[in-house]
């Protein structure tokens, strides 16, 4: 059961209106990493998960309060757009304004009647198939991570292209609950690790002694640039618990070159080798 407060959970008041970062801003809406995506995955995240207690609870309520931030980009962008014009001042010509205007999305007006709407930047609608939900705790909350990390890299880049003490009220707010967001999920892993219900690799469960050992553990050099291997992720113990160790090997093939078997002739894929009478046997196999 959802409820709605019509105070918002921050301010979301620009100084004025400014319809070219109104359209900036629909990218942190309606953008794969924007709100729309973070509130609705964390929701069917909850929603689907089958363990009740903290972490199906956890998930609910950040998923919440994501929808709480959907709503304010959404009053921000509306009122970014208040007073936006319709056609270019007619008392200002100049290459300055034009270009401002043009970089209005002309949707707003046309199509939401001075409103946000659930697209990106680029007037792209937003998909649900922005939104992961595995059934896998350790992935989701990896996934999770990522969105927010994603997010607020989006967010501090906008901050970057406004002077609008009003809207920088509102990103500053975004930007620090990104950042607890961040180390929440981080954490929200190493508790699933303590908890021992999931760990690396994931899906913990699957029977280590079904993958091949050789390569488990080893980091593949499969490019020429002479710094690939000099890392931790080619060095050092292994991050699964074991008693392994990573270690570095180049690429090389450990199987034949593929070949296969004339196709079905009824696809008519161009035969391997001229045959006489190739094409005449396929003919005949259709009559």
């Amino acid at each position: 059961m959802f409820t709605h407060t019509h105070a918002l959970q921050f301010e979301a008041k620009p100084d004025g209106p400014d319809p070219d970062f109104a359209r900036k801003m629909q990218e942190v809406l309606g953008g794969q990493w924007g709100e729309m995506t973070v509130a609705t995955q964390y929701l069917l995240q909850g929603w689907n998960c089958r363990l009740p207690g903290k972490y199906k609870d956890l998930l609910l309520a950040i998923g919440t309060e994501e929808l709480a931030h959907v709503e304010m980009i959404v009053t921000c962008i509306d009122r970014l757009l208040d007073h936006m014009p319709l056609k270019p001042d007619a008392a200002d010509r100049t290459k300055e304004a034009a270009a401002g205007y043009g970089q209005h999305n002309p949707q707003h007006p046309i199509v939401n009647g001075g409103g946000a709407s659930y697209m990106d930047s680029m007037g792209n609608p937003w998909t649900g198939a922005y939104v992961t939900a595995s059934g896998n705790l350790m992935a989701d909350f990896s996934y999770n991570a990522t969105a927010e990390m994603q997010g607020r890299l989006q967010v501090a880049r906008l901050w970057n292209m406004t002077d609008d003490h009003g809207v920088k009220d509102l990103l500053r707010f975004l930007l620090t609950r990104d950042h607890y967001h961040q180390q929440q999920w981080l954490a929200a892993m190493e508790q699933l690790k303590e908890d021992g219900l999931e760990g690396l690799p994931v899906p913990e469960a699957f029977p280590l002694e079904e993958e091949l050992p050789e390569f488990a553990y080893t980091f593949i050099d499969a490019s020429d640039g002479p710094e690939a291997a000099n890392g931790r992720w080619a060095s050092g113990p292994a991050l699964d618990g074991t008693d392994n160790v990573f270690r570095a090997a180049p690429i090389q093939a450990m199987a034949d070159a593929p070949i296969l078997p004339p196709g079905d002739p009824r696809l008519y894929g161009t035969p391997q080798t001229e045959i006489t009478g190739l094409l005449q046997k396929a003919k005949d196999a259709l009559k």
